[in-house]
């Protein structure tokens, strides 16, 4: 009987020690977070040194190295892992000026892997697409572009987002300005299929018949918020001009007032670039070969900085590994983070990663994506997981309240399809997990914008993201299970009326831009 009461001492005070040494783990990861937080740093050289983040160019590289010695800095082992290539390309200066009937500056930029106008420029009068009745008639009209900048976008009546007509217009005249406005927006599509053209393959016709270069407006319906994306043309430059110039443009152009631009875009085309991904790990010590993932993409559009898609989540993610490494340096499963490339053109980094180390898969205890802006996480989903709610609330009970009583779950959830890389993951069958921030105005003000830079990010919340990450990851490689990966059935479609089918796995584009 002693011996009995003598083993199960021993016992308890093991299970003590292992809980005051969890909580230590945890305690000081927290103190280190809040006291010597590296984020503001970290965010400084991403986003104002090094800049947006664009597949296939130099910064883009330049931050995969940046990322590997600071991982090494921090005792992380590191690498770039080639996965394709894309076409090369650097933003050079961009200068856009109306030159007549008079002259001014105006704001906008070269979109992405436009062809370069020359140090000297491109000066010409702009036209607008005309209304027609079909493709015949465009087809005879095309002659008109010959020599000319065409604007392809649809004119804005307002430039006011919609929260502020609701806050100082009657609703008479709110009411008045949308019906208006989505006329007009129903006629301008109606309008280009009309051409028997698409909004996506227009300018190549508009190239081909003589056009210098093609002006574009995609406001995001935001104050001074613009959509900065991708060149559609082969020879000729495509720029993006802000609401405010455009409408200016577009009105001197029905007016008859023939307002010429000149435009000076000096962009290079550097052949081919490799793609890579970023991974750095600290290897588990009881069982290296299962893995807890911390999952963010590196690259950006380069309209702004790429502070919030996905800066932000790649703060997080580097942070949280910095805290792990500090205070866990001997994880019982291996902690591996990715940072992903050229997620913005279709997940391509994380598709990759999935297809090229397919022995993986089912070894991922958990894969924690964050991806959607500054703000703190406020919903984590099951992502159809029949078990998730088992291991995920036993894991977020060693998150402090102040953070966890913001987040809303959602079990057993639905896999994702698409969006971010954690669906790269799910079609994969990997327990995989989006930290899901609040909005603070991303779908309008920063998603893909030129305003996406340094001073949107709410350093609060993002510390707040990574004390979450690095306790979630710690809690993952302890649990003492291998989690279920069991995916729930289902339900019919409400659209087709069939029964819904879990995501499947798509390989990535390999060579973007080239073929």
């Amino acid at each position: 009987m002693k011996k009995i009461l003598f083993g199960a001492f021993v016992m308890c005070s093991m299970l003590v020690v292992t809980a005051q040494e969890k909580d230590a783990v945890i305690e000081n990861m927290i103190k280190e977070a809040n006291e010597n937080s590296q984020l503001e740093a970290l965010g400084h050289h991403i986003m104002d040194v090094i800049g947006p983040r664009l597949v296939g160019t130099p910064q883009m590289k330049e931050a995969h190295d940046w990322a590997v010695a600071t991982y090494e800095k921090w005792g992380i082992p590191a690498e770039n892992q080639q996965y394709g290539e894309w076409k090369a390309w650097e933003r050079g200066i961009t200068h856009i000026d109306m030159v007549s009937p008079r002259v001014q500056s105006l704001s906008g930029t070269q979109l992405a892997w436009s062809p370069s106008t020359g140090p000297k420029g491109v000066t010409a009068e702009l036209v607008i697409l005309p209304t027609v009745k079909d493709s015949l008639e465009f087809k005879n009209w095309l002659k008109n572009v010959k020599g000319k900048l065409v604007m392809v976008s649809e004119y804005q009546i307002t430039g006011r987002p919609d929260y502020n007509w609701e806050e100082f217009a009657t609703p008479e005249s709110f009411e008045k300005m949308k019906k208006e406005r989505d006329s007009l927006t129903r006629e301008f599509y109606s309008n280009i299929r009309r051409t028997g053209y698409t909004t996506r393959n227009i300018h190549e016709a508009l190239e081909s018949a003589g056009a210098v270069g093609i002006v574009s407006s995609y406001w995001s319906k935001g104050f001074g918020a613009n959509k900065i994306f991708a060149s559609r043309t082969k020879r000729i430059p495509t720029v993006d001009i802000q609401l405010e110039d455009y409408g200016m443009l577009y009105r001197l152009v029905e007016y008859g007032n023939k307002p010429k631009i000149k435009i000076v875009a000096e962009s290079k085309d550097l052949g081919v670039a490799p793609t890579f991904n970023t991974i750095a790990q600290i290897k588990g010590s009881e069982k290296p070969d299962e893995y807890v993932v911390l999952s963010a993409h590196f690259d950006s559009w380069d309209g702004g900085t790429g502070a919030t898609d996905n800066g932000t989540g790649t703060l997080v993610m580097m942070e949280a590994m910095r805290l792990l490494k500090k205070f866990y340096p001997n994880p019982k499963r291996t902690i591996l983070v990715g940072h992903w490339g050229s997620e913005e053109q279709g997940l391509n980094g994380s598709r990759a990663f999935v297809e090229d180390h397919p022995e993986m898969m089912d070894k991922i205890q958990a894969v924690f994506n964050q991806d959607n802006g500054t703000g703190r996480v406020v919903n984590l989903s099951g992502a159809g997981y029949l078990h998730a709610y088992d291991y995920l609330t036993r894991w977020l009970r060693a998150v402090p309240k102040d953070i966890t009583k913001h987040i809303e779950t959602n079990f057993p959830g639905s896999p994702s399809g698409g969006g971010s890389d954690n669906a790269s993951f799910v079609a994969a069958g990997a327990p995989s997990f989006n930290l899901s921030s609040l909005n603070w105005s991303y779908w309008n003000y920063t998603w893909h914008t030129n305003l996406d830079t340094y001073d949107k990010i709410v350093f609060d919340d993002v510390r707040n993201n990574a004390i979450l990450t690095a306790i979630l990851a710690y809690m993952a490689s302890e649990d003492d299970t291998k989690v279920s990966s069991e995916k729930i059935i289902l339900p019919v479609s409400e659209r087709t009326g069939k029964q819904m089918e879990w995501p499947t796995q798509r390989s990535p584009e390999r060579r973007g831009g080239l073929d």
